[in-house]
């Protein structure tokens, strides 16, 4: 009977769709493992993939390749430690969430995923079969169960396996970023650690695909719930883990503990980090955007340092004549502040010649939101421009409390490949930024120091596309739009909730109102970093027509 297991876990960063490219570092991670003299080395859920992979995942030329690059893992790896790594698996007819483990050049044992997620981001019963119940598998004399994923979050999974023999569990998970994420799994995962009195390995991904964004965390808990070895959150990591038998059982030795960071720093670390992965993934290095001297912009550009290296993004000025000159200064500030290239291309002279060519059909019409329109349509051209001519992509900048009401201009401001700041109300972009002034991480690109000046900050929001324009000229001020939001999209409540919470009922009225004419523009936004449960995309999927009011019912 042995009595010492090492296991090597490998907190890594797949490409969706990068078959061989996931199978080197699965590869690589393995060689580590060895070299360390381990027992077996564990990669996260459906590593081989990518997660998630979404639809392309039932595409038979897809999982069979994938299915293939895991045989040749098993061939490659025959001599050394086990190997353990998530995939797609074909039992009968069905198509399978997996869990492989790979010993001595074969399949030693394939755990099939049984509780499968159909909620928020998730869609896995429309992908996959329901595995079955499964009892452990055996590595180096040692029987291990694998819960995989979301059948760690349920007891049923975990206590069989216990009653059918498993003396650790090594729970493999591709589990998407939230705030307070961290402690809802640490919680969920002490429970069914008491419940059956093993030590439990929680392994996940780490880096951002699409709006999803994996933060990695993983960790060790001994019987009891001790927290024995804490991963950093959003970085790669290969770290050891000691595992020795005493008589009551199996005990994990004590590792290293990082530092879980607050929710501002989560939240700036996940908008940094998938932003360099959407751009690496999608084959893109470097990045430009418009940059008004407005808040969202600064801090835009501001993460875009940060996950590029400033020499890598592209600011550009494009003012009208209602530009302040209060903006003109604030953005040059914020290009000198970051180092960034800054360019200035007034929109005047493009302007005059559209207004020209409609004025024949504009004719005895008065001004209205229509110029205001073109002025943030052609800045978008100008933008889209310089990102076909120099293979830049464009950021759009809009914040959450923006993008929830539609106040923004489809194919003008809303140009653009990607939103860091999609999921982040207005109120918390000041927070934002009053942190990342504060705070400079060694994951950090760009530099230290008040990169974004106070006057940024503090001056009252507006779109400057008219004469004395603010943003409260047309909605609530922000700390009260937001809360209602807060309200309607992330509680999912009623204009009866936003009364009872201290809220006007017209406004609450009026912003029900706006965020559901909204959702054409909604649906065809660039995507964005997601930072809560109630994202716009999958999390929240409502019709583009829609005629319902809550409003209307009477409070």
């Amino acid at each position: 009977m042995v009595d010492r297991f090492r296991l090597t876990l490998a907190q890594l960063n797949p490409t969706v769709g990068d078959l061989a490219g996931n199978a080197r570092a699965a590869r690589a991670a393995w060689t580590e493992g060895r070299e360390a003299g381990a027992d077996m080395v564990a990669l996260p859920e459906m590593f081989i993939t990518g997660y998630n992979p979404q639809d392309l995942v039932m595409k038979p030329a897809f999982h069979q390749a994938a299915i293939a690059e895991i045989e040749a893992l098993a061939r490659d790896c025959a001599d050394g430690p086990a190997l353990a790594i998530g995939g797609p698996a074909l039992e009968g007819a069905g198509l399978y969430n997996a869990y492989y483990v790979l010993q001595g050049g074969t399949v030693r044992a394939c755990v099939l995923k049984h509780h499968l997620p159909n909620e928020t981001v998730f869609d896995e019963v429309r992908l996959y079969e329901s595995g079955p119940v499964a009892g452990p598998y055996t590595v180096s004399g040692v029987r291990i169960g694998s819960p995989i994923c979301e059948d760690a979050w349920h007891e049923d999974v975990p206590e069989t396996l216990a009653e059918t023999g498993a003396e650790m569990l090594l729970v493999p998970n591709g589990s998407p970023h939230y705030r307070d994420k961290m402690n809802t799994r640490q919680n969920l995962m002490v429970a069914r650690v008491i419940e059956t009195g093993l030590p439990l390995i929680y392994l996940n991904l780490v880096g951002g695909q699409d709006d999803q964004i994996f933060d990695g965390g993983s960790f060790v808990l001994n019987p009891g719930g001790g927290l024995a070895l804490q991963l950093p959150m959003f970085e790669e990591v290969v770290a050891h883990v000691d595992l020795g038998r005493g008589p009551e059982g199996w005990r994990a030795v004590p590792g290293a503990l990082a530092q879980v960071p607050d929710d501002l720093e989560q939240d700036y670390h996940a908008m940094v980090l998938s932003l360099r992965d959407y751009l690496r993934k999608a084959g893109f290095s470097k990045v430009l955007l418009g940059l008004s001297g407005g808040v969202d912009s600064a801090i835009v550009a501001t993460i875009a340092a940060d996950a590029l290296g400033p020499a890598n993004v592209r600011c550009v000025m494009l003012p009208s004549e209602y530009t302040s000159e209060d903006s003109l200064e604030d953005a040059r500030a914020v290009a000198e502040n970051l180092g960034c290239r800054y360019d200035f291309v007034p929109i005047a002279e493009g302007r005059a010649a559209i207004t020209a060519t409609l004025a024949p059909l504009f004719e005895d019409t008065e001004p209205d939101l229509t110029e205001e329109n073109i002025q943030s349509r052609l800045r978008g051209l100008l933008l889209m421009a310089l990102s076909n001519k120099f293979g830049e992509m464009l950021l759009t900048t809009g914040n959450k409390s923006e993008v929830a009401v539609g106040y923004a201009t489809i194919y003008g401001d809303m140009a653009g490949g990607y939103n860091p700041i999609k999921d982040l109300y207005k109120t918390r972009v000041f927070e934002i930024c009053r942190w990342r002034n504060a705070h400079r991480r060694g994951w950090m690109q760009g530099p230290a120091g008040t990169v974004i000046p106070t006057r940024v900050i503090d001056k009252p929001p507006s779109a400057e596309l008219r004469a004395d324009q603010k943003d409260s000229d047309s909605l609530p001020d922000y700390p009260v739009l937001d809360g209602i939001l807060h309200i309607l999209v992330d509680q999912d409540g009623s204009i009866s909730d936003c009364v009872a919470a201290g809220y006007d009922a017209a406004d609450a009225e009026k912003v029900e109102h706006l965020l559901y004419v909204s959702e054409y523009k909604r649906f065809q936004a660039a995507p964005g970093t997601r930072l809560s449960k109630r994202a716009f995309w999958l999390d929240r999927r409502y019709p583009i027509v829609n005629r319902w009011r809550d409003g209307a019912r009477g409070h």
